[in-house]
């Protein structure tokens, strides 16, 4: 990062120096990151954030001694003198504090619009509802080995603005709706929506937001990656005819898509064979789709294809992600615990062939249960719900297979232990946000996992 074409882009496009009333929203991940950010840059500020007590505050103050720091609420007094506000994403912009704020004239900016004012290398952005994190793995394990240094984060893992280095030669970063209905410049070279389905309803105010907010990772001029087989992000090429776009799917013509050449089934680039799909060592069909993106991405920025097949034969299933966890008694174990929303369960349990038992619930974040109803009727023996909206699940089902109930997913896990047939797979794939019980859906993962080992040994 130069600091001062860092300190004349920042002023240039958001009236910020050192004179600016910088108002920090939220003490988490984020917005410790943008703390680190503004001491490089010798900007003073303020913090505030809801809670009484952010887990990262102690060692903030510690620190940061004489930085104000509002805590239990959102004090009014705080937002009335910020000329600057700088919002974490998992705070609403909805808030009365700050659309006073907004009104009196205050600036809102971004974590993500610091880190696009402060880095020359080219970014990727690739959001969606699923399949975000895989694909941005994938596409900085394809550069590195290509021989490139990348920076892999954003809304996974490493905060965007952590990964500044004068050495990274490519950014690639995960991005969320909420990280993007704040983004006012990002400008990628190559930015992906992957998909759309019904999630964050309780923060957007419906379907349609959503993918606006979504498509946001489009503002600029490079090359958009378009997965066809959606048609909200497929309808989405309309609004950019003057644009590079590259296309992918499985069920319709694709620039990236699946093909058979002598009888084996391949990952194509047009008419051109790349690699045959049995050797990606991944669960679940929907990760074919992933791959796809991720050359599409790849070949975007300049890529070789034999580099990217080489990542795409090495890769690793993420934490979380479709990671079989066991296979006892000739029945396999799968932990999905990071499909939070409908969308990413019916992806899970499309990619499937043999018996399922699906273990899901939580908290719905006001999506509709029913649209999990027809691949679950087609794909599931029996489920076993837990947590806060399993009801509205097990209404939604309303007997086409067979529903038990668990408190927690310790009991879960001996329920669906004792249904399970020779050959058959038990899946965790919640379709609900995991923070009704858990404290995230790593820690329910986790508990998961533990209780599946245990049943194991």
């Amino acid at each position: 990062m130069n600091i001062e074409t860092t300190l004349a882009t920042l002023k240039e496009q958001f009236n910020l120096d050192a004179s600016s009333k910088i108002l920090v929203v939220g003490l988490g991940v984020t917005g410790t990151a943008v703390t680190r950010y503004l001491d490089k840059l010798g900007f003073y500020y303020a913090i505030v954030d809801s809670r009484a007590k952010p887990p990262l505050m102690a060692d903030f103050i510690e620190s940061h001694p004489e930085t104000p720091v509002f805590t239990g609420g959102f004090h009014a007094d705080a937002f009335a003198v910020a000329s600057h506000l700088i919002v974490s994403p998992g705070i609403a912009l909805h808030e009365i504090p700050i659309q006073n704020a907004l009104a009196r004239g205050a600036v809102c900016l971004s974590d993500i619009d610091l880190f696009a004012c402060s880095v020359n290398a080219p970014i990727v952005g690739i959001t969606g509802s699923n399949g975000k994190s895989t694909v941005t793995t994938m596409v900085g394990d394809m550069a590195r080995q290509a021989g490139k240094k990348v920076g892999v984060g954003g809304n996974l893992g490493v905060p965007a603005l952590d990964l500044i280095s004068s050495e990274v030669e490519l950014y690639v970063l995960e991005l969320s709706s909420f990280q993007l209905e704040r983004v006012s410049m990002l400008n990628a070279v190559a930015s992906s929506v992957l998909n759309i389905s019904a999630d964050h309803l309780d923060r957007h105010a419906d379907l349609a937001d959503y993918a606006r907010q979504k498509q946001a990772i489009f503002r600029g001029t490079g090359w958009i990656v378009i997965n066809v087989d959606d048609a909200v992000v497929s309808g989405m090429q309309a609004d950019y005819s003057g644009r590079n776009i590259l296309t992918f799917g499985l069920k319709h013509p694709a620039d990236f898509t699946v093909g058979t050449v002598e009888g084996i089934e391949q990952l194509m680039y047009r008419q051109q064979p790349l690699m045959p799909v049995s050797e990606l060592p991944l669960e679940g069909g929907h990760n074919v789709a992933n791959a796809l993106a991720a050359l599409a991405i790849g070949y975007a920025i300049n890529l070789p294809f034999e580099p990217m097949c080489i990542a795409l034969r090495k890769f690793k299933s993420l934490a979380h992600r479709m990671q079989k966890v066991a296979v006892v008694n000739d029945v396999t174990w799968i932990n999905d615990s990071k499909a939070t929303n409908i969308g990413a369960c019916v992806a899970a349990l499309d990619g499937y062939t043999r018996p399922l038992i699906l273990l899901a619930g939580g908290d719905a974040k006001g999506a509709d249960m029913q649209e999990l109803v027809p691949t679950i009727r087609n794909k599931v023996k029996s489920v076993v719900l837990m947590g806060k909206d399993a009801h509205l699940i097990e209404q939604a089902i309303d007997g086409c297979v067979p529903v038990y109930r668990a408190t927690t997913i310790q009991q879960a896990v001996k329920i669906a232990a004792g249904l399970a047939q020779t050959g058959d797979c038990v899946l965790l794939s919640p379709a609900c946000a995991s923070i009704d019980q858990f404290r995230d859906y790593k820690d329910r993962g986790e508990q998961f996992s533990r209780a599946v080992l245990e049943l194991a040994s």
